[in-house]
């Protein structure tokens, strides 16, 4: 126990000295979260015990540079540069307003819940719909006047909604795969757990954005700068790879950009060179996170989790509530739901088995649960994506994710009070 103990303990470093001191000191800017990070993997490191420092150093380094760690910081890369174009060229402005004289200011809210819902379902994916849909939530902020970190919460928490539901979400294939069901019968039992959830947080929405005024000028719409974003949104619902979705507006931002006089080639580069540059932080927070829990990894800490969890379970109940405990807390250790999944899928299925939890249900919980860590923990993809695009910290926009909140609960309470009955 002790030794499982000191594997997890750098997660409890990085809480005290990062969130603990940020609300005692009143303010999520005073210690920077890389400075917390690297404070964190440097204890790490030193912990790691039994191992020459170079080899200590290499297994950080190791999980550093995974192949997940990489995928991501490219798509953090070329979002930088897309963005950043996109704002130089005048596209988010002409978005921004294109969305303005097409929902009224009570709509704007829900409108935006509704569109990353769609989006996310469509594409299977939170990241890809983040990249999409925040910088517009961001000018639509700025010019209503609404909270920029509530506008940006309501992208990422539609952006689960198809994370979690969609067919060709990782999450979704990964947990009927290690539950051994189909993907249509898992869709099933989920949606009834999450759609009243999503009901629920549009009526929040709609009761929200009530009193939500129109700016008093709505600039026109200059329909040419909008093209970079409908492509991107079209091609991204048709499927196309995040990386080429994004590659693609980036080309068509200088296009269109250099064709309006926007800004010339070196303009063009600059704007690209500026946004990659917005993005090392979060580049940064990314690598060391992935070298922290590898180490972590290395040290027994995920094995001591499943251990624990499964050590007092006792009956269908139970076994339900161990299966959500463990994703959940192998995400917060992993900060990838879909490594969540594959890395408690097996014990998953075991347990199912062993206490006559039907696979559907069992794969729904693995997927349920994730995305509700997933969509909270702020040195996750997500947030950490949502948090540069919209110049936030990422702790700021916490408080406002409501709906990854309410899928929490309605997967807790469809474990205690036994829905969708058929399969409980």
């Amino acid at each position: 126990m002790k030794k499982g103990l000191i594997a997890l303990s750098p997660l409890g470093v990085f809480i005290v000295l990062y969130l603990v001191t940020s609300i005692i000191a009143g303010d999520f800017y005073k210690v920077p979260i890389t400075v917390a990070f690297m404070v964190t993997c440097i204890y790490a490191i030193i912990i790691h015990n039994g191992h020459p420092l170079k080899e200590r150093i290499n297994t950080f380094s190791k999980g550093a540079a995974a192949g997940q760690m990489m995928l991501m910081i490219w798509i953090f890369i070329l979002a930088g540069a897309f963005a950043h174009s996109a704002k130089m060229m005048g596209s988010i402005d002409a978005t921004v307003n294109l969305t303005l004289s097409s929902l009224p200011p009570q709509m704007l809210l829900a409108g935006l819940f509704i569109a990353a819902c769609f989006i996310s379902i469509s594409i299977g994916t939170s990241v890809g719909t983040i990249v999409a849909l925040t910088p517009i939530a961001a000018g639509v902020a700025q010019q209503t006047g609404t909270d920029v970190a509530l506008m940006t919460a309501v992208v990422v928490g539609g952006s689960f909604f198809g994370d979690n539901l969609s067919f060709i979400s990782d999450t979704t294939i990964v947990a009927t795969s290690t539950q051994g069901c189909r993907l249509a019968d898992k869709f099933r039992v989920n949606s009834y757990i999450v759609v009243p959830a999503a009901f629920v947080i549009l009526i929040v929405y709609f009761v929200m954005g009530a009193d939500m005024q129109a700016p008093q000028e709505i600039g026109t719409v200059e329909w040419v700068k909008v093209i970079p974003y409908l492509v991107v949104l079209v091609t991204a619902i048709l499927g196309m790879n995040v990386m080429a979705v994004l590659t693609l507006g980036i080309l068509l931002t200088g296009v269109i950009g250099l064709m309006t006089g926007s800004f010339d080639i070196f303009g063009w580069f600059q704007a690209m060179g500026d946004g990659i540059l917005g993005m090392g932080e979060l580049i940064i927070i990314t690598m060391m996170a992935g070298g922290m829990l590898e180490l972590i990894k290395q040290q027994g800490g995920i094995d001591f989790i499943i251990d624990r969890m499964t050590r007092h379970v006792h009956g269908k109940r139970g076994a339900e509530l161990s299966i959500g405990a463990l994703v959940s807390l192998v995400d917060i250790c992993t900060a990838n739901n879909t490594v969540a999944i594959i890395t408690v899928g097996g014990i998953a299925k075991q347990i199912g088995d062993r206490y006559g939890v039907d696979n559907k249900k069992a794969a729904s919980i693995l997927d349920t649960f994730s995305c509700f860590v997933q969509g909270l923990i702020p040195y996750g993809a997500q947030l950490l994506m949502a948090a540069g695009l919209a110049s936030l910290n990422p702790i700021n926009i916490v408080p406002y994710l409501y709906y990854p909140f309410a899928i929490g609960i309605a997967a807790t309470a469809s474990i205690l009070l036994r829905y969708p009955r058929r399969y409980s």
